[in-house]
């Protein structure tokens, strides 16, 4: 997959499921979004067995599939593999890029979660396709350090010419503050999961529709 795919400065929407935010499966987050107009997903799941999310991963890649959207597999990149996945998302604790790019080659695009320019210098160097920065703003979803702001965001746009998908605290509200800093992509969870996906999604996209 060419990272550019991934690319629309119309739709910049990165979903990332979570069960325990939404009360749903992540397939029926998966549909939902794809629905309401999201163009890339990511599968997180930090609680069930690896049988049980090669399940879900094959079940949400058949969906994209069909409606032509991207597919991220978060963590395991032996399920990326074996769905045949868009992308598969690494973070700073889980296997090096260089050893993932020899398990999956050219055939899918490998990004690496980063919180410093340090490490976002040296994901890109190591043959990142993308980088996840944050948390950008202040997010309950998941203990990833103090919020990095709009101007840490703008510090990594500057030093690596590779995407830059934002994360942490992003909603309707500050996606265009975010996009201008810098960012390529937005990753929400929260900010889409958290009551009526579709709404939330539509208040996203209409606020790109604006500027």
């Amino acid at each position: 997959m060419n990272i550019h795919n991934l690319l629309d400065p119309n739709n910049p929407l990165y979903l990332i499921t979570d069960r325990q935010i939404s009360g749903l499966s992540h397939i029926r987050i998966a549909r939902l979004a794809i629905d309401a107009g999201v163009r890339t997903i990511q599968l997180r799941e930090k609680h069930l067995s690896k049988k049980e999310i090669y399940k879900i991963a094959l079940s949400i890649r058949n969906v994209t599939l069909r409606h032509k959207v991207n597919f991220i597999v978060n963590d395991h990149v032996d399920i990326a593999l074996a769905v045949r996945s868009d992308g598969v998302h690494v973070g700073q604790d889980d296997m090096p890029v260089r050893e993932v790019r020899k398990i999956v080659g050219k055939q899918q695009v490998i990004g690496v979660s980063t919180h410093t320019v340090y490490q976002a210098i040296k994901a890109r160097q190591d043959g990142a396709d993308y980088i996840g920065f944050g948390p950008v703003f202040r997010t309950g979803t998941k203990d990833a350090g103090q919020p990095k702001g709009l101007a840490g965001l703008n510090a990594v746009r500057k030093r690596v010419d590779i995407p830059i998908v934002a994360i942490g605290g992003i909603t309707w509200e500050n996606l265009n503050d975010v996009c201008a800093a810098g960012a390529d992509l937005a990753a929400s969870a929260s900010g889409i999961l958290t009551g009526n996906i579709r709404d939330n999604i539509r208040k996203m996209l209409d606020a790109r529709k604006i500027i």
